[in-house]
Formats: C-alpha cells, sequence, structure tokens
C-alpha cells in the first residue's frame, strides 16, 4: 500500500532533517538565561566588594557618599562648572568673596586650569580612579579620599555637614 499523503508516512521514510522542537530552543534559552541570572547574583557580593576595598574605613554608604561627592567635584571641574564646583564645598569655602560668588570665582579658576596643558588629563585620572580609591572615615564626621591629584589645597579631605559629604580642603 502506498500512502497518498506524505504526513501519513512513517518518520523513518522521511530522509529530509528532522527540524528542532521550538519548545526544545525556548528550554534550552531558558536555561541559559538562568545561568546568567545566577551568575549576575553570585557577583553581585564581589561588585559590592570595591567600597570596602582598598583598606577604605567607615560604613560602605559614607564611603559610596564620599566617593559621590568627589566625582561630583571632579566632574564640575572637567565641565567648567563653578556652580557645581560650589555644590560639593563646605560652607565657608562657597562664601562671597571680593564681591565675587563662589560660582564666579570657580569659573575663572577652572577657565584658569583647565587651559593647563595636561589639566583635563589629571583630572579624567581623578575622575578614573574615584570608585577604587582608599577612603578613610575618622569619627564618622570628616573622611580623606586618596587620589592621584588632591582635590583641593593639596588634600581631598570631607566634613559632614549639611546632610552630606563636602569637600573642605
Amino acid at each position: 500500500m502506498i500512502p497518498s499523503d506524505r504526513s501519513s508516512a512513517p518518520r523513518e521514510s522521511d530522509m529530509r532533517p528532522a527540524r528542532p522542537s521550538p519548545h526544545r530552543d525556548a528550554t534550552r534559552l531558558m536555561s541559559v538565561r538562568a545561568c546568567v541570572v545566577i551568575a549576575a547574583l553570585a557577583c553581585a557580593p564581589a561588585l559590592a566588594a570595591p567600597a570596602a576595598a582598598a583598606g577604605s574605613g567607615g560604613s560602605g554608604a559614607q564611603v559610596a557618599w564620599v566617593r559621590r561627592a568627589a566625582g561630583n567635584f571632579v566632574g564640575a571641574e572637567l565641565r567648567g562648572d563653578g556652580a557645581g564646583a560650589c555644590a560639593v564645598l563646605d560652607a565657608r569655602l562657597r562664601a562671597a568673596s571680593g564681591h565675587r560668588t563662589c560660582a564666579q570665582r570657580w569659573n575663572a579658576k577652572l577657565r584658569a586650569l583647565l587651559r593647563i596643558p595636561g589639566a583635563r588629563a589629571s583630572l579624567r585620572a581623578d575622575a578614573h580612579a574615584i570608585g577604587s580609591a582608599r577612603v578613610a572615615v575618622d569619627a564618622g564626621h570628616e573622611a580623606t579620599i586618596t587620589l592621584p591629584t588632591p582635590l583641593m589645597a593639596g588634600r581631598s579631605r570631607f566634613v559632614w555637614s549639611e546632610n552630606c559629604w563636602m569637600l573642605s580642603g
């Protein structure tokens, strides 16, 4: 008996390669996704470790806040944004001086700084180093961050005031 319909013929008589089931590919894809998720969860503690790495002292939150403040300051310097730099400064450094506001003084300082050959490269090096820089928190209200180039007056010292870390020089 010769079947008139090929679909009724047994699979062994068809020489074409079998098509994979779409469900099998979905299962394989799900298992790959599951592996990626598991790997990401397993690595999460290692990704959080830089806050405590390099001998940083203080809580993880304190270290992160100091790094964020330093990053904001360096970012403002790179943009030539005097007002942004002043936003991170301690109150005594933000005060008007010589009939000039903090932003006016810092805009002038940053214009001069960014004209110096290598200044941008130095700031970029600081910006890159902030994420892994050593942060020391003393008595919970003072902190220093160790960068290739100090942020201000040869130091990178922050104080806890106004409910955030402010650069005090």
